[in-house]
């Protein structure tokens, strides 16, 4: 076990290392605008682009700069300054991350929950209307962007514009630590949004693995020998969760993904708006910073799946 664990973080490095030069070379090499002009304002002359650049250590060869790029991140975690504010990436996005983090853990909860509950109650109900009506609603979930479902939401439920002015509507967020209550109910719908896609996959995934194992040999041998239909679904569901929990890792990648849309929607101060408007700024350190921080968080996400699937299995620590 010690042994694949290792070898699973090693290549986990690895693909951090891929994804550092995959966004050096779409941020540095690229793009045609020059960084150098964010800072140097309106109508700025050769000489002070040339300062600037020098500044940020702009005119070096690419591979030196690629170089300190990622000495300085693996040896002092530093992503670099804002071309725009000359704030550091790394405070930056410490101070959107919290956000960031409730709206990501929230919805995994919500995901996870509802998505494998749903399934779990689709494969055993098998052609009910329960299984019918959550099969076509998961499937509605599955089709809907986020930008369009929040945009729904916020029209029906949304205190400010809603029609049944039930939940705070977009830039009413506040903090865990400040009023865990309004922080609950300023998530809620956010929440929702975020975990509608993945609860709708995980929904259907689920009961697609169950109704196959349900229909394996042993499963009919245990009702043979009179094993209760509760312990032989508990069998069931023991069999068909691994594949389940082998997604979690790539659905992880979804949510932040979503994230960017789910914060812009709602104005949520969190590191997916940070990406946004860097974006719209071309501040390209912060969008690097932000891009690396979402990789590293799905490369560990991974790693951390893959042990508890070899813990689950132990077949796969020799694969």
């Amino acid at each position: 076990m010690t042994a694949y664990v290792i070898r699973r973080v090693l290549w986990g490095i690895l693909m951090l290392l891929v994804v550092c030069l995959v966004t050096f070379v779409i941020f540095r090499v690229l793009p045609a605008g020059n960084p150098a002009l964010l800072r140097a304002g309106r109508n700025p002359t050769q000489g002070q682009i040339k300062a600037i650049e020098h500044s940020l250590r702009l005119d070096r060869s690419l591979p030196t700069q690629f170089y300190e790029y990622v000495k300085n991140i693996l040896l002092h975690f530093n992503f670099g300054y804002s071309y725009g504010s000359n704030e550091s990436v790394l405070q930056l996005i410490k101070e959107r991350l919290p956000a960031t983090i409730s709206l990501t853990v929230g919805a995994a909860v919500l995901w996870i929950v509802f998505g494998v509950g749903i399934g779990i109650l689709s494969a055993v109900r098998r052609h009910s209307y329960l299984d019918r009506g959550s099969m076509g609603g998961a499937l509605l979930l599955v089709s809907a962007p986020e930008f369009w479902l929040g945009l729904v939401l916020l029209f029906l439920f949304s205190s400010s514009i809603g029609k049944f002015k039930i939940l705070p509507g977009a830039g009413s967020y506040v903090g865990l630590t400040s009023d865990p209550g309004k922080w609950f109910t300023s998530m809620l719908m956010p929440w929702f949004v975020l975990a509608a896609g993945s609860a709708a996959v995980f929904a259907r995934l689920m009961r697609g693995n169950l109704l196959e194992v349900m229909d394996e040999d042993y499963i009919r041998t245990a009702r043979a020998k009179g094993l209760p239909e509760k312990e032989v679904t508990k069998q069931g569901v023991r069999a068909s969760i691994n594949p389940v929990v082998t997604v979690i890792g790539l659905e992880f990648g979804l949510l932040l993904g979503g994230a960017v849309l789910v914060e812009t929607v709602f104005n949520i101060p969190g590191v997916g708006r940070l990406a946004y408007e860097s974006i719209a700024r071309s501040d390209y350190e912060v969008i690097e910073g932000t891009v690396l921080l979402a990789a590293l968080f799905i490369i560990v996400a991974n790693i951390l799946v893959d042990i508890l699937y070899a813990y689950l299995d132990p077949r796969v620590r020799y694969a």
